[in-house]
C-alpha cells in the first residue's frame, strides 16, 4: 500500500488518470482537462505514471509534432478502485473551495 499512495497519493495523479480513464489524450487536452496543474507538474506526473507502467507515451511525428498518453492495462484496471473513491468521497467529503 505504501507504494500505491507514494505514487497515486500525489496531487494531481488521480486526475490525471482518472481523464486518461474516458480515452488517450494529447499532452495540451489533459492541460485543459485540469486547469489548475502547471505545465511542469503535469509534465511530471506524466512521466512518473509512464515509469510507473501505467501510461504510455506515444509521439507522433507529424507535423506538428503530437504526444499522446494513453493508460495501460495496469492503468486501466485502476478504475474499480477510483471509482470507490469517487464514491466514498461524494459520501463523505465535503466540496472545498480550496482543493481543486
Amino acid at each position: 500500500m505504501t507504494r500505491v499512495f507514494e505514487l497515486l497519493g500525489k496531487r494531481w495523479t488521480g486526475l490525471i488518470v482518472t481523464v486518461l480513464m474516458t480515452q488517450p489524450a494529447y499532452f495540451a487536452e489533459l492541460r485543459r482537462a485540469i486547469p489548475k496543474i502547471s505545465e511542469r507538474m503535469l509534465t511530471d506526473r506524466l512521466t512518473e505514471l509512464v515509469a510507473a507502467g501505467l501510461a504510455l507515451r506515444e509521439v507522433d511525428a507529424g507535423p506538428p509534432l503530437r504526444v499522446t498518453y494513453r493508460l495501460t492495462e495496469s492503468g486501466r484496471a485502476l478504475e474499480p478502485a477510483l471509482s470507490e473513491l469517487a464514491r466514498w468521497a461524494e459520501r463523505y467529503m465535503a466540496e472545498d473551495e480550496g482543493c481543486p
